[in-house]
């Protein structure tokens, strides 16, 4: 990211390259002598991780900013849901038939993304987190109508390096569960979730949390598969537990298809 701003102080890359240029003496090669900004070591410590997670924050944002995203439509999602080609290959039975949620997650993006690039391409840009399953059936959605997409990755020990179809200069990785959570719903226009494990269940609540307690503006909430999330929360249960409101159901809606999801979020912005 080249800053094109004048400045009479010497820019960070001129004084690394004029440190590295030194002679080497005992002095020049202490790890002390080191550029702070420079060392790695450094920056790995303990004491440093506000700095990272600062850093963390920033670089999606300038790079986002960079690239004139003004507003995401946002798409969790099980990253072990195969598509109907390779349902033969899914770890159980209910999984595969689970597949067909990758069609409607791949033709709900390429609807989203052909809407989007009749106004520009930066408005409501489909954002993943950048894995397989329904995360790579997003960006793929969005490759086919020839739009871009983003990727917010995660450094995990299995199954969630990039997928072919995030748009590479909008792949981002992150260390930290929370700043990635924070980039999905800071330009979020509407949030869509699919049939997935823990991490979409963490995904979904946090969201619905901020908009309960009014720590974010209400959006289109969309849970795809009416089956599949009545049979894994009893919602009704909550409610007469008195634990949410009756009006927290609200929150949230149903729906089966990619084109019954785009029509209640063009309806919704139509309203705004």
């Amino acid at each position: 990211m080249k800053d094109d701003r004048q400045n009479p102080l010497p820019d960070a890359e001129r004084d690394i390259r004029l440190a590295e240029g030194v002679p080497r003496t005992p002095q020049t090669l202490s790890p002390s002598y080191q550029l702070a900004f420079h060392d790695l070591d450094f920056l790995k410590h303990d004491a440093l991780r506000p700095v990272r997670l600062q850093l963390e924050l920033l670089k999606p944002e300038m790079i986002l900013a960079e690239q004139k995203v003004q507003s995401t439509i946002v798409m969790f999602g099980g990253a072990r849901i195969p598509s109907p080609e390779r349902r033969d290959m899914a770890r159980s039975p209910a999984m595969a038939e689970l597949s067909h949620y990758y069609d409607e997650a791949r033709e709900f993006a390429r609807l989203m993304t052909a809407e989007s690039l009749k106004s520009g391409g930066t408005e409501n840009v489909i954002a993943t987190g950048g894995g397989p399953g329904v995360m790579e059936a997003g960006n793929l959605g969005a490759h086919d109508a020839g739009g871009k997409s983003i990727g917010f990755n995660i450094v995990l020990p299995h199954e969630q390096a990039p997928n072919p179809y995030v748009t590479p200069e909008l792949s981002f990785n992150f260390h930290y569960f929370a700043v990635r959570k924070m980039h999905f719903l800071m330009r979020a226009r509407a949030i869509t979730i699919f049939p997935g494990g823990f991490g979409t269940l963490d995904e979904l609540f946090e969201t619905l949390t901020l908009i309960q307690t009014k720590r974010m503006k209400p959006v289109p909430i969309l849970l795809f598969g009416c089956e599949f999330w009545e049979n894994i929360i009893n919602w009704d249960a909550l409610k007469d537990a008195g634990t949410i409101a009756p009006e927290d159901l609200d929150l949230f809606r149903y729906v089966e298809t990619a084109a019954e999801a785009v029509a209640i979020i063009e309806d919704y912005e139509a309203k705004s």
